[in-house]
């Protein structure tokens, strides 16, 4: 069981980083925002996700290994300067009904974006999007606490023992270069303030760690972070860099997957797919974006249902 200090930041972080590993290998990392969703007595924590990312659910269905990084302290009620890494097994709860939803849910949500808009056309509007949510339970193995957001310091460990380091993957058969425009990567990387680094650890969890954007070549952009928690040798990676502001009004987004190769202390990430989005920071606005793509998407994963 964590104790205090970790459980005042799982409470009260808005945000977090959530990785989870992919059939090759590597690590997708995602934000999420687990509003302090979590049984300290059963050692489980909990995100939302929606059931339009079905491509996410199947990944983790397929394999439960996750890692959320609570990673930053805007808008929310934790204070400090720890970063966290949580690591553990996720069970999608697929029976989830309107009870949880309204129980646990709901009433979260609500301490940290405010009471719903409600009315005719809201309550109509907005109706697939809380329908639309299913609950992910990681049943925790391990916290890792850091006492500085750059993970410098000695960490602090509950649960399983820390894995060894992880060994050098076997390199795609298409190559390791970079495949995108790695300028133009690099660029919108470092217009956001939260920059982190995930790949599959020794015992096959996820890391997930801050890391800062240096300069961009031809073989891909240089990442730096406190030294240690980089594996050495060539893997599968993913990065995220975003933003937020208050209540989730206003998010931007950038993620890749890709090769990171780490050779004597330097880090150097050739980004292969890249995808980012960035949402309005006017609260009506954002409601009906998130109406109309609550919509489609239980839309979608009910006709994948029935398939």
């Amino acid at each position: 069981m964590w104790d205090d200090r970790t459980d005042a930041i799982l409470d009260g972080d808005l945000t977090a980083a959530l990785a989870y590993v992919t059939p090759a290998g590597g690590a997708v990392v995602t934000p999420v925002a687990p509003i302090g969703l979590r049984d300290r007595q059963a050692n489980v924590v909990t995100f939302t996700t929606s059931l339009g990312f079905g491509r996410k659910l199947d990944r983790i269905r397929n394999d439960p290994s996750v890692a959320l990084a609570y990673h930053a302290r805007e808008h929310g009620f934790a204070d400090g300067d720890d970063y966290v890494l949580v690591q553990g097994r996720a069970t999608v709860d697929e029976r989830a009904d309107g009870d949880r939803l309204d129980a646990e849910v709901r009433p979260a949500a609500a301490r940290f974006m405010g009471p719903p808009k409600t009315g005719v056309f809201w309550d109509r509007w907005l109706q697939a999007y809380y329908q639309d949510r299913v609950p992910v339970d990681v049943a925790v193995e391990r916290v890792v606490r850091w006492p500085d957001l750059r993970c410098a310091g000695e960490p602090s460990v509950v649960g399983e023992a820390p894995a060894e380091s992880p060994a050098p993957q076997s390199p795609p058969k298409n190559g390791t270069g970079p495949r995108v425009d790695v300028d133009r990567a690099a660029e919108r990387l470092r217009a956001l303030p939260h920059v982190l680094l995930g790949f599959r650890g020794g015992d096959g969890l996820p890391v997930v760690v801050p890391v800062e954007v240096g300069d961009a070549g031809a073989d891909g952009i240089e990442l730096r972070a406190t030294p240690g928690l980089l594996p050495a040798g060539g893997r599968r990676a993913g990065v995220l860099a975003h933003s937020y502001r208050a209540k989730l009004i206003g998010l931007a987004t950038r993620q890749h997957t890709g090769w990171l190769e780490v050779d004597g202390g330097r880090a150097i990430y050739a980004p292969h797919t890249e995808q980012g989005f960035k949402a309005p920071a006017n609260k009506t606005v954002l409601l009906l974006a998130n109406g109309f793509m609550a919509r489609r998407g239980l839309k979608k994963a009910q006709r994948q249902k029935a398939a």
